[in-house]
């Protein structure tokens, strides 16, 4: 799995980062999302994709690679 962050989209909800936390945070200026990585392990891949279908800008996408 890999993980796409589009920050120009993100709206700042913080769905991501109250959903996956170790794989999301947000900036602490303009609060858009900010991955802790891009290439999520098997163990995170399902609050991932939780989060991915959480956010209500469509600012984030995976991969299956």
């Amino acid at each position: 799995m890999k993980l796409q962050v589009d920050r120009e989209r993100c709206i700042g909800a913080g769905m991501c980062a109250l959903t996956a936390p170790d794989v999301f945070d947000q900036d602490d200026e303009d609060g858009r999302v900010v991955p802790l990585t891009l290439v999520p392990t098997a163990a995170q891949e399902a609050v991932v994709r939780e989060a991915v279908r959480a956010c209500p800008s469509g600012a984030l996408t995976i991969s299956d690679e």
